[in-house]
């Protein structure tokens, strides 16, 4: 047998993932980066207490396949049901289990032109057929994804809120509002990765018993785990049982766990980390600033910094960072791409930056 037999649909597929990684820029380039700026990673890190718990679990051991203590914890967080509650390998891995159970071929889904591409990829990987609305001031528009998911009848919708990669948010009570307008039959998918960056009033106040509705949270940003992959997702009872059809019940590896449930009782670490979000939100704003580029208002832990031209202008700064050692990213769609995503960092990281903008702008208008 000279191949193996693929689906049709696997051979339709490219062999791509959606984001290269920084791992392999540095293989690219024989050097790592100064400044680790693009994956939106917290550089802060976890607390000292969840890095304990990981270095204290068995992990000789498999995790518990049913999450129990962090699915009741965070139950108790979040004033839910632990059945209310399913926890996975961060929201990717969510996201994939959750196109599977309700995406078929030729299924229709929503999202926003230039949104989260992972979320196409599982799509795309279960035959979905995407329609896609534009950003409307460079915000995603909930009442225009809500209208294109009954226009098509959708089986999902998807918003993120703080959204990735523009750092704009709306009010909960926006996205309420919007939900009246949701199609029989259609779910909306509510990613909330970056709410606790976010201001008060951002997080929408749904009923974790609304069938409408699945929300998306993760210990990658402000909790400092992105390596763990840890996420979770709150919805009604029913959905959330129907994960345990199709997810990888050992996928959650046992320190995971243990850093994630630690992290979850440290609030005083997670409030101290938000300052530090926000000085660094600022400190990238001045920098902007000082080169005379507008930094976007942000709700998350990055800041998308409009480089006054178009996309191309755009890569060529990124290009030039990249070259500098500064690992930052940019949006994938006009007319988004003519900013540059920055995440933030240490001071050093952040002085890295500063030193790198300049000569990167020079170089893109030579």
């Amino acid at each position: 047998m000279a191949e193996p037999r693929y689906t049709p649909l696997a051979l339709s597929l490219p062999a791509t993932v959606p984001f290269v990684g920084p791992e392999t820029q540095e293989r690219q380039r024989g050097a790592p980066f100064t400044a680790r700026l693009g994956a939106n990673e917290s550089v802060f890190g976890p607390s000292p207490r969840a890095i304990e718990a990981m270095a204290a679990s068995d992990i000789w051991m498999y995790g518990d396949p049913e999450n129990h203590d962090l699915r009741e914890a965070l139950a108790d967080h979040h004033g839910v049901k632990a059945e209310n509650i399913v926890v996975g390998e961060g929201i990717d891995g969510l996201l994939g289990y959750l196109v599977r159970l309700l995406v078929g071929t030729g299924d229709s889904v929503v999202t926003s032109d230039g949104a989260y591409p992972t979320f196409n990829y599982h799509v795309a990987g279960f035959g979905g057929e995407l329609h896609k609305v534009p950003y409307r001031d460079d915000h995603e528009d909930p009442a225009a994804l809500i209208a294109k998911a009954s226009e098509v009848d959708a089986k999902l919708v998807y918003l993120a809120n703080p959204d990735n990669p523009m750092g704009s948010w709306h009010s909960g009570s926006d996205i309420l509002t919007a939900m009246e307008a949701l199609p029989d039959g259609c779910l909306l998918v509510l990613d909330e990765a970056y709410v606790e960056c976010a201001p008060e009033g951002t997080a929408a106040l749904i009923d974790a018993e609304d069938p409408r509705v699945i929300r998306l949270r993760t210990f990658s940003k402000v909790y400092g785990m992105a390596g763990a992959r840890v996420g979770y997702a709150i919805a009604a009872p029913g959905l959330i049982a129907a994960f345990n059809k199709v997810r990888n019940h050992f996928g959650m590896n046992r320190a995971a766990q243990a850093g994630a449930l630690a992290a979850l009782r440290d609030s005083d670490w997670l409030k101290r980390v938000q300052a530090r979000i926000v000085e660094a939100r600022n400190r990238i704003g001045q920098i902007a600033r000082e080169n005379g580029l507008e930094p976007l208002p942000s709700a998350t832990n990055f800041v998308a910094i409009d480089c006054g031209r178009d996309g191309q202008f755009a890569k060529a700064v990124l290009d030039s960072l990249v070259a500098q050692g500064i690992f930052v990213r940019m949006p994938i769609s006009a007319p988004q791409n003519r900013c540059i995503r920055v995440s933030c960092g240490e001071t050093a990281d952040m002085d890295a930056f500063a030193t790198a903008l300049p000569k990167a702008l020079a170089a893109a208008r030579g």
